[in-house]
């Protein structure tokens, strides 16, 4: 990953739009991803990882 996070790209949880840099309040924004083609996807990569994530927990109970 990039290390200059203000010239990657954000998705905006509040408008469903794709951001290059810091254009909104980070609390509106999830990221950074690298390319705009990514950060599109952003939501179904959310719930991939909360899904992952969530087995993992299960998995060590």
């Amino acid at each position: 990953m990039a290390e200059d996070l203000e010239h990657m790209y954000w998705y905006n949880l509040r408008t469903g739009e794709v951001e290059h840099g810091f254009e909104s309040p980070s609390a509106d924004r999830v990221g950074p991803f690298e390319t705009r083609a990514e950060a599109e996807k952003a939501l179904e990569i959310l719930r991939a990882n909360s899904a992952k994530w969530a087995e993992e927990d299960a998995a060590e109970d």
